[in-house]
C-alpha cells in the first residue's frame, strides 16, 4: 500500500487551495465550480523539522535534506459517490491508493464561493463523505463475504478471515467505519485490509478550513468539527487555506512574523504535515556529516538493519552495528566526539529498535 495522504472533502471546500499551499506551487487548478480536479495531483512535501536545522547549525554540512511525505489532491466527492455520482467510483478508487486521509471541511461563509448546499453544515458535510466511504466499503465487503463463504468450505484456515469479514459487514451496516472494530490492529484484519484497502480503515485528520477571523478563536463551525472528531477519536487541525497559500511567497522570517501576529507558532499546514506523517506510522532518524545532514524515514518499530536499508540495501545486507546518539544529547553536546567521550554514543546491534530522532552511523561489510 502506498504511503500517501489523500486530501478529500466535498467540492469547493478548499482542497486544491490547501494542496497548492502544501506544495508551495500552483500545481492544482483552483476554480469556483465542482470537479475542477479530475486526475489526482500528487506532490512530495518536505516535513518541517527544527531538529534538522539544529543539526545543520552544529555540523555545517554542504547540504541538508528533510524527510518527505506524499500528498494527493483528490477531486470532491458528492452524495451518491458510491453509486458513481460525480465520477465517484473513480475518486473513491483514488482514495483506496492512499494510507491516510486529510478531510477538509468548510468552516466559513462566503456567498462568492459555491457550496453543495445553501450554507456549510460541518456535521452534515462530514456525514456525506463518511457515508459514501462506508457504502463503498460495504459493497466491496459483500462481494468478499460471498467469495469467502464458498472458499472456507474447502480451506478451513480461512475461517478467521470469514468471521471477521462478517463482523465488519455488520459494523458497516450500522453506519460505523471498520476502524471502529476492536480487532482493527490484529493480524487477520491486516491480512484482509491488504486486499480490501478499506476506505474507512484509514486514519482521518480533519482540517477545518476557516476564514481569517476564526483563526484566533473557533467559530461555531469549528466547534462542530471538533465535536465530531472527538466522537471518532480523530485529530483536528484548523487552517485558513487562503492565507496559507498567500504565505507561500513569504520568506521564512516574514512567515514567522506573520504567524506570531496571529498568535500561533506553527502554521496549520505544518500541523497537517506533522500529523499526516505520524498517521502513517512514520518516525525520523538522522545522519550527520560534513557532506550532508539528512532526515530518513522508517516505520515506528523498525530495527537498526531496516533503517540501514533505507539508506542503501548493502547497508542492511552487510549490517554489523550502529553507532547511535539521541538527538537531545547531540544537540546538548554539540559534536559526535563529545558524545563519544561522555558515553552518549551507544553501540547497538541488529535487535535495536530505532527511536524517533536518533542520529545514526552504520557499520557494514559486504
Amino acid at each position: 500500500m502506498a504511503l500517501g495522504i489523500g486530501i478529500v472533502g466535498l467540492p469547493n471546500v478548499g482542497k486544491s487551495t490547501t494542496f497548492n499551499a502544501l506544495t508551495e506551487a500552483q500545481n492544482a487548478q483552483v476554480a469556483n465550480y465542482p470537479f475542477c480536479t479530475i486526475e489526482p495531483n500528487k506532490a512530495i512535501v518536505p516535513v518541517p523539522d527544527a531538529r534538522i536545522d539544529k543539526l545543520a547549525s552544529l555540523v555545517d554540512p554542504e547540504r541538508t535534506v528533510n524527510a518527505t511525505v506524499e500528498f494527493v489532491d483528490i477531486a470532491g466527492l458528492v452524495k451518491g459517490a458510491s453509486q458513481g455520482e460525480g465520477l465517484g467510483n473513480q475518486f473513491l478508487a483514488n482514495i483506496r491508493e492512499v494510507a491516510a486521509i486529510v478531510h477538509v471541511v468548510r468552516c466559513f461563509d462566503d456567498p462568492n464561493v459555491i457550496h453543495v448546499t445553501e450554507q456549510p453544515s460541518p456535521r452534515d458535510d462530514i456525514d456525506v463523505i463518511n457515508l459514501e466511504l462506508i457504502l463503498a466499503d460495504l459493497q466491496q465487503l459483500e462481494r468478499k463475504v460471498d467469495r469467502l463463504s464458498r472458499e472456507v468450505k474447502a480451506d478451513r484456515k480461512l475461517m478467521p478471515q470469514y468471521e471477521l469479514a462478517l463482523e465488519l459487514k455488520e459494523l458497516l451496516e450500522t453506519g460505523k467505519p471498520v476502524l471502529a472494530h476492536p480487532e482493527s490492529n490484529g493480524n487477520t484484519f491486516e491480512s484482509l485490509n491488504k486486499e480490501m484497502r478499506f476506505l474507512t480503515g484509514k486514519t482521518v485528520i480533519y482540517a477545518a478550513n476557516v476564514d481569517e477571523a476564526a483563526l484566533a478563536e473557533d467559530n461555531e463551525y469549528v466547534r462542530i468539527v471538533r465535536a465530531v472528531a472527538a466522537e471518532q477519536g480523530a485529530e483536528v487541525v484548523k487552517i485558513c487555506a487562503k492565507l496559507e497559500e498567500e504565505m507561500v511567497s513569504m520568506s521564512d522570517e516574514e512567515r514567522h512574523e506573520f504567524l506570531a501576529a496571529l498568535g500561533v507558532a506553527e502554521s496549520g499546514l505544518e500541523q497537517v504535515i506533522h500529523l499526516g506523517y505520524r498517521a502513517l506510522g512514520l518516525i525520523t532518524f538522522f545522519t550527520a556529516g560534513p557532506k550532508e545532514v539528512r532526515a530518513w524515514t522508517v516505520h515506528k518499530g523498525a530495527k537498526a538493519p531496516q533503517a540501514a536499508g533505507v539508506i542503501h540495501t548493502d547497508f542492511e545486507r552487510g549490517f554489523i552495528r550502529a553507532e547511535v546518539i539521541a538527538y537531545e544529547a547531540y544537540a546538548r553536546l554539540g559534536t559526535e566526539a563529545a558524545a563519544r567521550q561522555t558515553g552518549e554514543l551507544r553501540i547497538e546491534g541488529k535487535e535495536y529498535v530505532v527511536q524517533d530522532g536518533d542520529v545514526m552511523h552504520f557499520r557494514f561489510n559486504v
